[in-house]
């Protein structure tokens, strides 16, 4: 369920996703400006009492502020202390230490059952914040402020929440849906051109499985500024909120088939300590792999993995590892990935051609090797 205008005329044009989970439904706004309305959707949704906002130190100087300025509007009462702990950057941050600290500094601040908790930044401080509210008071509400493309397509919407743990990436967390989902597209106006290239690998990685059209789209270079990024948006967000309906807990098979390149992009990111690559950077070296273990495999056509690299590589995304980076650490790294089976084997997505993804393949350690093998 989509809408490319506001029901609200207070607000800028939008977009507009629904994710129809019954009493744990709410809406993705998708549009330019739309922060400075965010005391309406308060006023909406009855969002109103002792809100609290987790940022990074980067993004608090950039749009805290703003934010700040644009819940006060709600009614609500001052935020004296908008960050909640001012956590360093990226996915080396996303720890037990960061997590346990927050819910003690809302604790000391005695914010009640009724308290609203911003999660403003990427997908770091939103599947951290996400898992505070989740067990803090057994749950309070909170809403999704993504400022980076990666967040704003995959990691604000379908309630996934957690932190790493040194053996593996999200082996802590919980199932915890937001309010409201608010994607400010002028946000990625203030986003390094790395991150917002890293957001793409998740964009590239919906067309790849679920759209063609899609796919097409961004195969060439997309930009912070082109027109239809809010439609780009809009439609990666449709189809993990059309994933999440029918699949919201991960038991069923139908959420696998967003995990597209992250088995060996999660055992990237943990054999290289979560500091040489940003998470998309390291899906988009996992979804290379997947590709030519779907040719191998599954039967997609050698010129269709072709077209997934150079649509990589024109989105300045890397397909290959750095020569420092130990091969066999990543094989070593694959056994710990959260979404290992009972067997202790992996279970992979893979592409029978673009726009169709199957999921639960087994393969031969031999055929995973040779993956790994060929992002040298």
């Amino acid at each position: 369920m989509t809408s490319p205008s506001a029901p609200n005329p207070a607000l800028p044009p939008h977009r507009k996703v629904h994710v129809d989970l019954g009493p744990r439904a709410y809406d993705v706004l998708i549009g330019r400006g739309l922060i400075n309305g965010i005391d309406i959707l308060l006023k909406e949704r009855r969002l109103l009492s002792t809100p609290v906002v987790i940022a990074d130190t980067n993004v608090q100087a950039l749009h805290y502020n703003q934010l700040g300025a644009a819940i006060q509007k709600a009614g609500t009462k001052e935020i004296e202390s908008a960050i909640l702990y001012p956590i360093g950057p990226g996915e080396s941050s996303k720890t037990l230490e960061n997590y346990t600290i927050a819910l003690s500094y809302l604790a000391q601040h005695r914010v009640p059952r009724s308290g609203v908790l911003f999660a403003l930044g990427g997908g770091v401080i939103g599947d951290l914040a996400g898992f505070v509210a989740a067990t803090y008071l057994r749950g309070i509400a909170f809403v999704q402020v993504p400022t980076t493309l990666l967040a704003m397509v995959d990691s604000s919407v379908g309630g996934k929440t957690g932190v790493n743990l040194p053996e593996g990436k999200n082996l802590v967390g919980a199932f915890h849906q937001p309010k409201l989902v608010l994607a400010d597209l002028e946000t990625l106006e203030t986003l390094p051109p790395r991150e917002f290239a890293a957001g793409m690998a998740e964009v590239i990685k919906y067309g790849a499985i679920k759209d063609k059209a899609l796919f097409d789209r961004v195969s060439t270079r997309v930009n912070p500024d082109d027109t239809d990024l809010d439609e780009i948006v809009e439609k990666c967000v449709a189809i993990k909120a059309r994933i999440v309906e029918t699949d919201e807990f991960e038991t069923k098979g139908q959420r696998a088939l967003l995990n597209f390149g992250h088995t060996i992009g999660h055992a990237i990111e943990n054999a290289t300590g979560y500091k040489t690559y940003l998470h998309g950077e390291a899906i988009s070296i996992g979804m290379r792999a997947a590709a030519w273990l779907s040719v191998w495999h599954a039967g997609l056509p050698e010129a269709d993995a072709r077209r997934i690299e150079s649509a990589l590589t024109a989105n300045a995304l890397p397909i290959t590892l750095k020569p420092e980076v130990d091969r066999a650490a990543i094989l070593a790294a694959l056994g710990n990935d959260k979404k290992v089976a009972a067997d202790g084997r992996n279970r992979w997505v893979l592409l029978k051609s673009l726009g169709e993804a199957t999921s639960g393949h087994e393969l031969p350690a031999e055929l995973v090797q040779k993956a790994v093998d060929i992002l040298a």
